[in-house]
């Protein structure tokens, strides 16, 4: 599996160019919808900005906006600086206040592409972990011991009561990993383990 990083956090830049100033600005993100309403959040923070493009990867999945930008102008060249730094989990977004003066193809590719490629100049980059989730089926006496267990580990846990408890635990692939071996260590063989719902190699 290749190593990616994202962003320990958020970095940005503010720069004019021929009277057009221009937000750069990427950060962490766990979804694509947690992404979109970021932009959502920008509009409500710039709501005389000409446009706001972004560019946004989770798990390697693509999503972006021209915004009105002639294509290919943007969100490409956004992207291109994003992938060529090996970055995942991240949204990248560019404010545009329009100065009047039209900086032609050539000139907005330069424009959004050092909106994102300045301020990654100083960004803190942190590995990327791959993520999974399964689901386990165990003893009522024994939730108290997941629980605890997937506490200590940082680990998301959603619990539901059948005949068994049956727990959908998501988090980090290699803890997860950990925290079954300590629970059929510790039930003895009671654990039902089903296969990954999913999961990032």
């Amino acid at each position: 599996m290749s190593l990616t990083n994202t962003l320990k956090t958020p970095v940005e830049c503010d720069f004019e160019i021929k009277k057009s100033r221009f937000i750069g600005r990427i950060e962490p993100i766990h979804s694509h919808a947690e992404g979109i309403a970021i932009v959502d959040a920008l509009w409500q923070q710039h709501p005389d900005a000409r446009h706001i493009c972004y560019a946004m990867l989770v798990n390697g999945q693509v999503r972006q906006s021209d915004d009105g930008e002639p294509s290919g102008t943007a969100a490409r060249p956004m992207l291109n600086v994003l992938q060529h730094k090996g970055l995942d989990n991240v949204l990248a977004t560019v404010v545009r206040y329009f100065g009047g003066i039209k900086l032609g193809a050539g000139g907005l590719v330069r424009a959004y592409s050092q909106a994102i490629s300045d301020p990654l100049n100083t960004a803190e980059l942190i590995e990327v972990r791959p993520q999974s989730s399964t689901r386990l089926e165990l003893a009522y006496e024994h939730e108290s011991v997941l629980r605890h267990l997937a506490e200590q580990m940082s680990l998301q846990l959603s619990i539901h009561y059948a005949d068994k408890v049956t727990a959908e635990i998501t988090g980090e692939k290699e803890l997860l990993d950990q925290l079954i071996i300590l629970l059929n260590n510790q039930l003895r063989g009671e654990l039902i383990v089903h296969p990954n719902l999913s999961h990032n190699e």
